[in-house]
């Protein structure tokens, strides 16, 4: 029953994606990769929050990390295998982004002498997704 609601729930989602894009005139990529993603994000925050708070960094960080192999790995390798997905060149920023961001936090939390993701450096974070977010709105870096 509940692997079916899921089904069902992915569903109205999609569905739900496809009409706010249409209806903001925006490409899906930029609900997906806006929208969707935070709230599809939401329990990793609410449970990576709960754990930093809690002084337990490994949980927190391994929470974040493990999510985003599991998704970029599993989900869309298990994707494809039902439907092959197409690679749009817009990807391209994306995927930049994503090296990027993940470069940064190599270079902060692992090469530091404390091994800790500080206060400014974590704003720096949010700042950049704040910045990539306004360019995907604006269509600045080509999406639409």
């Amino acid at each position: 029953v509940g692997l079916a609601a899921l089904v069902v729930g992915g569903k109205w989602v999609v569905a739900g994606a496809v009409r706010l894009a249409t209806a903001l005139g925006v490409g899906e990529t930029v609900i997906g990769l806006t929208i969707v993603a935070v709230g599809t994000s939401l329990p990793e925050l609410a449970t990576s929050a709960a754990a930093a708070y809690r002084r337990n960094a490994d949980i927190a960080v391994g929470n974040v990390v493990g999510s985003n192999i599991f998704n970029i790995f599993f989900i869309l390798g298990v994707s494809s295998v039902i439907r092959p997905v197409p690679v749009g060149a817009g990807a391209n920023l994306d995927m930049g982004v994503l090296v990027a961001a993940s470069v940064l936090l190599f270079v902060w939390m692992f090469t530091g002498r404390r091994r800790t993701l500080d206060r400014w450096e974590a704003v720096v974070f949010l700042v950049l997704y704040g910045a990539y977010i306004l360019l995907l709105a604006t269509g600045v870096v080509g999406r639409g």
